[in-house]
C-alpha cells in the first residue's frame, strides 16, 4: 500500500491545518481550508458528471467501517507524524521551495476531488514534506498528504511527473481503499459475525482506532492500484498536468533498483501492464488536460 501509519499509537493532540513547528509556518489555516473547501464544491457542481476513466463503483464492504472515525484516527497519527518529523529537524518549512511546489500542485487538484468522493469537501488537506531519502508519498484517509524529499529528487520529478503521484495518492483516500481493506481485514478477522453487534457496526465499527500496526501490512490490491492510476491521472489532467507524464513516471519508477527507492516499488509495483494500461487511458482524459489549459 502507499502508506498508511499505526493508528493505534496516535497522539491525543487535536489536528488542524495551522500546526506550526519550529521550523514550520502554519499549514493551511482553518480559513483556507474553508475556502479551498468551497472552491471545490463550485467547481464539483461546474464539472461532467461522468468520469472520463472507468474504475467501476467503491467497495460496498469498506461501508463497515466508519469514515469519520477512519480520518479521526488518521488525523491524530499524521499530526504526531509531523510533530516527530519536525523534532528531526526533517519537517520542511512553508517557505522551502519544494514545499510550495507541491502546495500549489495540490491547490490546483483538489477542486477536482468530491466528484470522486463528496466528503471531499469537508476534509482539511495538508501537505508536507519531509527530508529524507526515501522514495516514497502518502494521502492518508481525510486528506492529508506527505511527500519524501526522496521521491523528488532521486526521480527527478517534474511538476506534471508530481502531480501523477500525489493525484495517485489521493484517489486511494478518494476512493477509500484503507477504509475497503480494513474492513475486509477486520471482518476475516472476526469471523464475518453477521449478527446483531456487526449489524450496529460493533467490533468493526471500532476497528480504526484500534488496527494498530496491522494498518501497515496491508496492502492495496492490483485492482486498488489500477483505479488509483485511473483517477489520479483523470484528476491531474483536469488541473492542466500532462497526462502523458504518468507514462513517464511509471517509465522512471521501473528503472529505479535497489537503495531506498526499494519500498515504494515494494507497495507499488510497476511494470509493463501499468504502463500500457495508462497508454491506454492517457487519450480518454488528453481532452480534458486541453480544455483546461486553454482555462
Amino acid at each position: 500500500m502507499c502508506f498508511i501509519c499505526d493508528l493505534q499509537s496516535a497522539s491525543s493532540a487535536t489536528v488542524s491545518t495551522s500546526t506550526t513547528t519550529a521550523r514550520e509556518e502554519p499549514v493551511w489555516s482553518a480559513r483556507r481550508a474553508f475556502v479551498l473547501a468551497g472552491a471545490a464544491a463550485a467547481t464539483a457542481a461546474a464539472l461532467p458528471a461522468a468520469a472520463q476513466v472507468d474504475v467501476g463503483r467503491s467497495s460496498a464492504l469498506r461501508k463497515l467501517v466508519p469514515a469519520d472515525e477512519l480520518e479521526s484516527a488518521a488525523r491524530q497519527q499524521y499530526a504526531q507524524m509531523m510533530s516527530e518529523a519536525s523534532g528531526r529537524q526533517a519537517l520542511l518549512p512553508a517557505s522551502h521551495p519544494q514545499v510550495q511546489r507541491l502546495r500549489g500542485i495540490a491547490r490546483r487538484i483538489i477542486p477536482h476531488a468530491p466528484p470522486w468522493n463528496a466528503r471531499a469537501t469537508q476534509w482539511q488537506w495538508e501537505v508536507n514534506l519531509i527530508e529524507s531519502p526515501q522514495v516514497n508519498a502518502f494521502c492518508m484517509p481525510g486528506g492529508k498528504i506527505a511527500f519524501y524529499t526522496g521521491i523528488l529528487d532521486k526521480l527527478k520529478l517534474n511538476d506534471d511527473e508530481a502531480a501523477m503521484i500525489m493525484g495517485h495518492e489521493m484517489a486511494h483516500a478518494l476512493r477509500e481503499h484503507a477504509r475497503a481493506r480494513v474492513a475486509k481485514s477486520s471482518a476475516t478477522n472476526i469471523g464475518l459475525r453477521l449478527g446483531a453487534q456487526l449489524l450496529g457496526l460493533g467490533e468493526l465499527g471500532n476497528m480504526a482506532a484500534g488496527l494498530g500496526t496491522q494498518l501497515l501490512t496491508l496492502r492495496f490490491s492490483r485492482e486498488d492500484e489500477s483505479e488509483a492510476d485511473l483517477v489520479g491521472l483523470e484528476l491531474a489532467a483536469r488541473a492542466a498536468f500532462k497526462p502523458q507524464a504518468s507514462v513517464s513516471l511509471w517509465q522512471k519508477m521501473t528503472a529505479t533498483t535497489g537503495g531506498a527507492g526499494a519500498g515504494f516499488l515494494s507497495t507499488h509495483p510497476s511494470g509493463p501492464n501499468r504502463i500500457r494500461d495508462l497508454q491506454a487511458n492517457v487519450p480518454k482524459v488528453q481532452g480534458l488536460f486541453e480544455q483546461a489549459r486553454r482555462g
